[in-house]
């Protein structure tokens, strides 16, 4: 359970818009399986980072998350990716899902790792204006429509859309901590 925490949006207290790559923009959060082990590990990192989740959209090939950032914004992007990363692996090596697993394999690097989930170069936005955090709100949410998969945000399974329009399924996949913000202006 994540402390009572409330946030208002400035200079002082910086929301983060992270964006990860799927390796070589592989479809790597494809199928529905890889979307809701995401979504759990995401959650996961949350809790074990402390972060407050506010907004996010899962592609084929990437995700976006709205957080704050009570920790450096690499902290943040290591929980996340780290978890993500080892869950779906783990998914996909039980799974023995081989093909896969070699599209991901790598020359060693980095504590031997085999695998890499990612591309190198994730960003992380640092937002200190409600009116950008709102812009990239409706980016995040905007990206199944723009990718055709939808007509409209809301009906997209892997978004906080629904939360954000104020009709989340009872069974999402990922909640959001849309309460927990403090809005300066009504």
């Amino acid at each position: 359970m994540m402390p009572s925490v409330r946030l208002t949006i400035s200079k002082d207290d910086p929301c983060l818009f992270i964006t990860a790559v799927g390796k070589d923009r592989l479809p790597v959060f494809r199928t529905d399986a890889i979307k809701i082990i995401t979504c759990g590990a995401i959650d996961e990192a949350r809790t074990s980072c402390g972060f407050l989740l506010f907004a996010y959209v899962i592609m084929p090939d990437h995700f976006h998350v709205l957080t704050d950032s009570p920790r450096k914004p690499s902290t943040v992007l290591q929980f996340i990716k780290g978890i993500v990363s080892r869950r779906v692996l783990g998914y996909l090596r039980e799974m023995k899902y081989e093909a896969s697993l070699r599209k991901l394999e790598h020359d060693t690097w980095k504590r031997n790792h085999r695998y890499s989930l990612w591309q190198h170069d994730s960003d992380v936005f640092s937002m200190v204006s409600e009116s950008t955090f709102m812009q990239k709100v409706n980016y995040v949410h905007q990206n199944p429509v723009r990718a055709g998969f939808v007509e409209r945000a809301e009906d997209y399974r892997w978004s906080s859309a629904r939360f954000w329009k104020n009709c989340p399924n009872e069974d999402e996949a990922l909640k959001v901590d849309m309460d927990k913000i403090v809005w300066r202006r009504s």
